[in-house]
């Protein structure tokens, strides 16, 4: 008869970290030392996903501002050209009402 011995080391967690068998099978025993591997638990995956949709919306508000930044500097340059147009008209009409008086 075969007897197995099995001996488990676990971390603070009360994960196990190493698991030991031993089995007698006659005249020699048979150690097999057996370390668990973790597979992080998708952790690396959700962290790349993060990453790439913080880049995403990161650019888009860099962009995004970007345009912003020329439609302001649009609106500024009409609004002078506007101001302009209408000290031309406020010229012309002083000058018509200038004209009258002197007639």
């Amino acid at each position: 008869m075969i007897e197995e011995r099995i001996t488990e080391t676990t971390d603070a967690q009360g994960n196990v970290v190493e698991r030991t068998i031993e089995r007698d099978s006659g005249p020699a025993a048979v150690t097999v030392n057996t370390t668990p591997h973790s597979s992080g638990g998708g952790f690396g995956g959700i962290m790349a996903v993060i990453l790439l949709l913080a880049l995403v919306v990161g650019g888009y508000f860099l962009f995004a501002n970007s345009d912003s930044e020329v439609r302001k500097d649009d609106a500024i340059a009409e609004a002078a050209d506007n101001v302009g147009a209408a000290a031309e008209k406020a010229g012309n009409a002083v000058e018509k009402a200038a004209e009258k008086i002197a007639n």
